[in-house]
């Protein structure tokens, strides 16, 4: 954590100043690069995937590999909580994870909502966050997508916060993974006409989904207002 910690502070405070509209991209070239591979990814494996996988399975089926996937991460949660301070917020996750693992049957149903337990999300990239780290430069990961200097580092702690990790045996132990990428194939599907309108109908696709991950990351963390977060659904793809 203190490598990542100190990594990202030192990207963060290199040399560079964000543009009018509070976009810091140095390394444009080569995410431009990253991103054609995304989408060539995304047209030939991707899309197909998610768009079958929608199609073959019931949306209550769907629902139940989303449900099972988010609260198996909510250990995570607990840990980044208590990292950044959030007692309430460490609480509030322990009870959703203790409530859907035994009454929702291991995550397969979110009883804790019926239960009026709020949602509550939180990572590594958040807790930088708190701990004053800065943004850092854009960057497009490959396969990943969007991320920040900030984020991506916070990506590669959270591999290691969920101590269900640690607690649980192979091939019990990847569960979480596999339930995680079957949630991101299902919302893949399932908005499909709204991806492909960004990356395949925007006259800049890369700028564009740039913009929406930006804006709406800052306003998950508090750190920008609310008439700046950007609806994927209502956008004019034309214009970009």
């Amino acid at each position: 954590m203190l490598l990542a910690v100190a990594s990202v502070a030192a990207c963060a405070s290199s040399g560079g100043q964000p543009t009018a509209d509070g976009v810091y991209d140095p390394y444009e070239t080569q995410n431009r690069k990253v991103h054609a591979f995304n989408r060539g990814l995304d047209r030939a494996i991707v899309r197909p995937a998610a768009i079958g996988y929608s199609t073959i399975l019931p949306d209550e089926i769907e629902d139940s590999v989303g449900h099972f996937a988010k609260n198996l991460g909510q250990p995570s949660v607990v840990v980044n909580s208590v990292l950044q301070g959030d007692l309430r917020g460490a609480g509030i996750s322990t009870v959703r994870f203790l409530t859907n693992s035994v009454l929702g049957i291991g995550g397969l149903f979110d009883v804790a909502t019926d239960f009026d337990v709020p949602q509550h999300d939180t990572d590594f990239g958040e807790t930088l966050y708190v701990w004053g780290v800065g943004e850092g430069a854009y960057l497009e990961l490959p396969v990943l997508g969007p991320s920040t200097q900030r984020n991506t580092a916070g990506k590669v702690v959270d591999l290691f916060t969920n101590p269900l990790s640690y607690a649980l045996d192979s091939p019990e132990s990847y569960y979480g993974t596999v339930a995680g990428v079957a949630s991101g194939l299902g919302t893949r599907g399932r908005f499909s006409d709204t991806v492909d309108s960004i990356l395949y109908e925007s006259a800049d696709s890369y700028a564009q989904a740039r913009l929406i991950y930006l804006q709406n990351r800052r306003f998950e963390l508090g750190d920008g207002e609310a008439s700046t977060e950007i609806d994927p659904f209502a956008l004019d793809t034309e214009g970009f």
